[in-house]
């Protein structure tokens, strides 16, 4: 979802209670006579804005460490394909450009085939891990009179083990998920923050309608925030490829 287009729901929130607001206080306004019971109501109300607070809070950090370790592991995963690729340069001659061109080829394939299924929560196929394993062939030294060959062989299998855990990393963090539980807390917490806003009898409609549009709209941003942060390589504000297109492009 673009920023324009999240601006748009938040402003489409907050105008939707700004409405309804009218609409309550024109078929159901509050009698001359009529002593509302506010001191209760502002109790419930601001219990119920403590807990949704809390809930807020929740999904935010979570989703947040969420996408942390997302971005984690893929400058970890480029960092290292960087090291292997720098590293060929102590190979064996014949090595050396297999060893670079495998690390290309690798990196071209995370970030214009798996990024964008990442981005549309799409399971990965095993053709990364294919290009993974013909790296680590490429860099295998069998023979050499070299120690300084042997030496980088070795540091080459090395990093391509931090590339596999740093990969299997970033798969692990493409699949994770928001609990249906928080999300049914954050409308549900949402919904009734917004509906206590009826219940005290403020008889400046202006004032009433600028509290609920404010409080709405708030509400609103947050939730669609946690909806982008909780797809750690979406377009808008997931985990960008910026590392290997440093490296290789």
């Amino acid at each position: 979802m673009a920023l324009l287009e999240t601006l748009v729901v938040v402003l489409g929130v907050a105008l939707v209670a700004a409405l309804s607001v009218f609409a309550k206080t024109r078929l159901f306004p509050v009698g001359e006579d009529e002593e509302p019971r506010e001191d209760v109501a502002e109790y419930i109300a601001m219990m119920v804005s403590v807990l949704y607070a809390v809930v807020l809070g929740l999904c935010l950090v979570s989703v947040w460490e969420t996408r942390s370790a997302a971005a984690g592991h893929v400058q970890a995963e480029a960092s290292a394909l960087h090291q292997t690729y720098l590293l060929a340069d102590a190979l064996p001659l014949a090595q050396r450009q297999p060893v670079r061109d495998a690390a290309r080829t690798y990196a071209s394939h995370v970030v214009d085939v798996e990024w964008p299924a990442m981005a549309g929560r799409e399971p990965l196929d095993a053709a990364g891990w294919t290009l993974l394993d013909q790296l680590r062939r490429a860099g295998e030294v069998t023979r050499s009179d070299r120690v300084s060959e042997q030496i980088a062989a070795q540091e080459i299998l090395a990093q391509l083990g931090y590339v596999d855990d740093a990969r299997r990393g970033r798969e692990a963090a493409a699949q994770e998920r928001l609990s249906p539980v928080l999300w049914t807390g954050l409308l549900i917490g949402g919904v009734l923050t917004l509906a206590f806003m009826f219940l005290f009898g403020i008889r400046r409609s202006a004032t009433h309608v600028v509290m609920v549009m404010g409080l709405s709209g708030f509400i609103a941003f947050t939730v669609l925030l946690i909806h982008q942060l909780d797809s750690p390589f979406g377009e808008l504000l997931g985990a960008s490829p910026d590392a290997f297109t440093r490296y290789f492009r």
